[in-house]
């Protein structure tokens, strides 16, 4: 779509092509800090199928000590949704791994839950980079893994060096669609511009755990490169 003849900026939800491939959702019930219940599941993939939703991947939490998640607790929250779901198909699931030395060994067992192929979906701390964090991506890709960082905009600690760097060494990263919004602050939104305009973005995603994310579908975007973010959305389905 094309809004630059507007005055105002689009609304969050008119950006959303029909079909739009999510590559991070915590839809899957009562597995992390998302959706509670199947009936809350449910509601969300109503309300995100109604922005033009039409795939959904659920990637729930896999943290040590927090989410203690593996496929088969994961499998089990999916099937469990996907028996109450009318259209089955417009549902899939990973997850979002916290970055730690476990990654390592998942690599090496080639036991990493992937998105799609050998795409990994993975998040760090927001308060400062994790020891090994290139040794970690390094196995990862020499296991024959693509690691894709989520949100990198919210990582303010990082460097445009280190970004770069990170996209060096074979790291894709997922953009968060609120953070176009100031959902997660203007600091935020202001990172999330210069990422996009130094073409670090690969893809997007909505991060959605609840009804507070979807009504902020209804938000005006706040980034000046909106050409730019269209052409990363139509990226996404590279994931049909």
């Amino acid at each position: 779509m094309i809004f630059n003849m507007f005055k105002s900026k689009p609304t969050l939800k008119e950006l959303i092509p029909n079909g739009f491939v999510d590559i991070h959702s915590h839809v899957l019930p009562g597995i992390d800090d998302g959706a509670k219940d199947v009936k809350e599941s449910l509601v969300l993939i109503q309300e995100m199928k109604k922005l033009g939703f039409g795939k959904i991947i659920g990637t729930p939490h896999t943290y040590k000590g927090l989410y203690d998640n593996n496929r088969e607790s994961i499998e089990n929250s999916y099937y469990k949704l996907l028996d109450n779901l009318d259209d089955k198909n417009i549902l899939d699931y990973a997850t979002e791994y916290m970055v730690d030395e476990s990654l390592i060994d998942k690599s090496r067992c080639k036991k990493i839950l992937c998105l799609k192929d050998n795409f990994v979906l993975f998040e760090m701390s927001f308060i400062s980079k994790p020891i090994g964090l290139f040794d970690i991506i390094y196995e990862m890709k020499v296991n024959g893994y693509t690691p894709i960082l989520a949100h990198p905009e919210r990582y303010l600690f990082l460097s445009k060096k280190e970004y770069i760097e990170l996209k060096k060494r074979g790291c894709l990263f997922q953009a968060n669609l609120l953070s176009t919004t100031d959902y997660y602050g203007v600091h935020i939104r202001k990172n999330l511009e210069k990422l996009l305009a130094d073409n670090i973005i690969d893809f997007v995603g909505s991060d959605i755990h609840n009804l507070l994310h979807i009504s902020a579908f209804e938000r005006n975007v706040k980034i000046k490169n909106i050409e730019i973010l269209n052409k990363i959305i139509e990226q996404n389905s590279k994931f049909k």
